[in-house]
């Protein structure tokens, strides 16, 4: 297929080279000629508008940072033609995806909601899991896509479902960071090394793949980001938002944005965000 994609970042990339790797026609929207170099360095084909990614793409994909970089490339994306199809793999409020969802629908382009979940090295392996929703009929056009890159691509709905469920999951992928720390920085008073402890936790009922894959980076003390603590504070700010506007009280959520916002005063936000391991102990060290 000829795919275009926009946001070629620490997840785009290797999800792209999957792409090309699978014998897709794959072209990256680069927005200046530093970028375009880089990307040229990849073996990826590159353009400088989204107009001329748009106008040659059957399907494009969008990974971008946030709500407001959605709708700043909303326009360019619009300019698809009619039965093609846009996913958008970021992780963003379901308020600004209805709103992309309605752009689409009235331009008869078809539109999946897709954000994934897995790590940079899942993404370079191909074995991210995509949680989907839109129209069933788009995402059976484009199953062969999502085999370049995940695991398992779940269809959900054919709403803003995969939005919830991107930050249900992600609510709790920051809140394990914040209480592992706490629950090591208790071990650690009774002479516990965090090396020890996460040998029986990864053997244990609580044990958890994410866990496992940051263990190295907790016992080595190296938070060089996967996700940086920024990332997570702004999906909590999301979860939360959606939060009080559906009514639904979230008081832990609340609590772990507060650590969050700790860590970000430490200067800590451009850190891995499993960096709250060692807020947690230093807290503990001047009690």
């Amino acid at each position: 297929m000829r795919i275009g994609w926009i946001g070629a970042g620490k997840m785009g990339l290797p999800i792209c080279q999957r792409l090309k790797a699978a014998g897709h026609d794959v072209v990256v929207f680069a927005r200046n000629e530093t970028s375009a170099e880089n990307l040229d360095t990849q073996g990826l084909h590159v353009t400088r508008t989204l107009a001329g990614l748009c106008n040659n793409a059957e399907t494009v994909f969008s990974s971008i940072s946030d709500d407001a970089a959605l709708l700043d490339i909303l326009d360019g994306v619009a300019t698809l033609k009619k039965g093609s199809t846009y996913i958008d793999i970021s992780t963003v409020s379901p308020q600004v995806s209805k709103h992309v969802a309605a752009r689409m629908q009235a331009k008869e382009i078809g539109y999946l909601r897709s954000p994934v979940s897995g790590s940079t090295t899942m993404a370079q392996a191909g074995t991210l899991t995509a949680i989907v929703s839109g129209p069933k009929s788009v995402f059976a056009q484009n199953a062969a896509l999502f085999e370049a890159f995940s695991k398992k691509a779940f269809l959900v709905g054919e709403g803003e479902e995969a939005r919830y469920l991107k930050l249900v999951l992600n609510s709790m992928v920051a809140a394990t960071s914040a209480l592992l720390g706490e629950a090591l920085a208790f071990g650690n008073k009774g002479g516990l090394s965090n090396a020890t402890m996460l040998d029986v936790i990864s053997q244990s009922v609580v044990a958890s793949p994410l866990i496992n894959y940051k263990r190295d980076m907790i016992v080595n003390e190296d938070y060089s980001p996967a996700a940086t603590l920024t990332m997570l504070a702004k999906d909590l700010d999301l979860f939360l938002a959606v939060g009080r506007e559906n009514r639904t009280p979230l008081p832990v959520s609340k609590n772990i944005r507060e650590i969050y916002k700790a860590a970000l005063g430490q200067g800590l936000g451009e850190k891995d965000f499993f960096v709250l391991v060692t807020e947690a102990s230093r807290a503990a060290s001047n009690d």
